[in-house]
């Protein structure tokens, strides 16, 4: 048997045994490893140029003794992936090869030990949905705000003090999710993110917000408590009880308060 056809033979072996009919992902090619298989991947698994959907997560507390201590530069075999899910590892880098896989869609890396990512990852132009919470995070990553289809971020409970105003480039977004980290600031440049309707900020270090905070006015907690979250920050601008009653009275607030400068 010739190395091509011995390849082969292995990486069936491998598509039969890991394979799932998931009716979630609408027939998509998608393959699922956990367990052992997830201490050193199999090596077949990066000639299955055809794969849309990867999961490498642990999925029970008793799996998390098998982890990803690296993702493979081999990732990049992949072009065809539009989901990657590689959360509950131990990831301490992202390989900049990542930034070859332009149909990517959706990738999940929470859980990890991440404290960086890399450049490259500004290239992944289809991506609207990324998760990074509980990593080491101390800043939103520059590479993050040229995301210009992300809708949905999710960094809680990382380190991050500050915000870039580059994150006004990410236009699309609708969910920003920044609980638990130590932000004692916004970016006015937050403020031009007119499609959030989920921007959750409790338990971070904010004594204001930005004078423009009202105009997001999609952020409408008033009828939906869910869509924004301020608990666990010593607001003092504006206090907590004007920030309860949503963006309208925020605004007011505001205008109120740079009339009472002016005079």
């Amino acid at each position: 048997m010739d190395t091509a056809t011995s390849f082969r033979c292995a990486s069936d072996r491998l598509w039969r045994y890991l394979k799932e009919q998931d009716p979630k992902y609408e027939g998509k090619k998608k393959l699922k490893i956990t367990g052992r298989e997830l201490v050193s991947v199999p090596p077949e698994v990066f000639g299955l140029d055809q794969l849309q959907v990867l999961e490498m997560s642990p999925e029970r507390e008793s799996c998390l003794k098998y982890q990803l201590e690296l993702l493979p530069r081999e990732i990049s075999h992949l072009q065809n992936l539009t989901c990657l899910y590689v959360d509950s590892n131990n990831l301490k880098k992202i390989p900049a090869e990542i930034g070859t896989l332009s149909h990517l869609e959706r990738l999940t890396l929470s859980n990890n030990s991440l404290s960086s990512l890399p450049p490259e990852m500004g290239a992944l132009q289809k991506l609207h949905s990324l998760h990074l919470a509980n990593n080491s995070l101390t800043e939103v990553p520059p590479a993050l705000c040229q995301l210009r289809s992300l809708t949905f971020l999710d960094v809680s409970d990382n380190k991050i003090c500050t915000i870039p105003s580059s994150i006004r480039h990410l236009e699309k977004l609708e969910t920003l999710l920044l609980l638990f980290n130590s932000l004692e600031s916004l970016p006015e440049d937050v403020c031009l993110l007119r499609n959030l309707c989920t921007l959750w900020l409790g338990n971070n270090r904010l004594r204001s917000l930005p004078a423009s905070f009202g105009e997001l006015v999609n952020l409408d907690w008033g009828h939906n408590y869910c869509s924004c979250n301020f608990e666990g920050n010593p607001l003092e601008c504006p206090p907590p009880e004007v920030c309860s009653r949503g963006p309208r009275e925020i605004r007011d607030y505001f205008l109120s308060f740079h009339r009472t400068q002016r005079d």
